[in-house]
């Protein structure tokens, strides 16, 4: 009887895993106004952290993300998800039109701390190991060139395994 719950245990742990997430990472590019690189990790079967780096304004950012993600419109394989993160970046000041003044365009260097959202929708194509993904990321600088950044979405294409 031991051997039978054990293994109907595992059963159900093993199915619940599987069918929550199919794939346990990806690696791949994001094409937005910031284009760059993404991996994505899950470390159980709903929820993911996702590390973005990004270049834009002859600078760079770093992103993290925790991420929950939820079965889309009873549709096999299509995923929606949301979350919150950090990023730290470093932007050239010479080559922005949104400072705030003389003083702060002729900066040699930014460099911004702030906080991060996430919404967006991926598929994960059953032929192909390969993963697309859709989503909105909005940004608030809490240091540095401080304030909101609505313009943060992306696509995104993924090799998982």
């Amino acid at each position: 009887m031991r051997k039978v719950l054990i293994t109907v245990v595992f059963l159900i742990v093993f199915l619940a895993v599987s069918y929550a997430s199919d794939y346990n990472n990806g690696i791949g590019l994001r094409g937005g106004l910031a284009n760059g690189l993404t991996i994505k990790h899950f470390m159980n079967a709903d929820v993911a952290i996702e590390g973005i780096f990004t270049s834009r304004w002859e600078g760079f950012e770093f992103v993290g993300l925790y991420e929950i993600h939820k079965q889309a419109f009873d549709v096999e394989r299509l995923n929606w998800y949301y979350g919150a993160g950090a990023h730290l970046g470093f932007w050239n000041g010479k080559n922005v039109d949104w400072a705030d003044d003389e003083d702060e365009a002729n900066e040699k260097d930014l460099v911004v701390l702030g906080i991060d959202g996430v919404l967006g929708i991926e598929y994960n194509f059953q032929e192909l190991p390969i993963n697309i993904s859709l989503d909105w990321k909005p940004a608030f600088n809490l240091i540095g060139h401080s304030g909101f950044w609505g313009d943060g979405g992306a696509f995104s294409i993924r090799y998982i395994f």
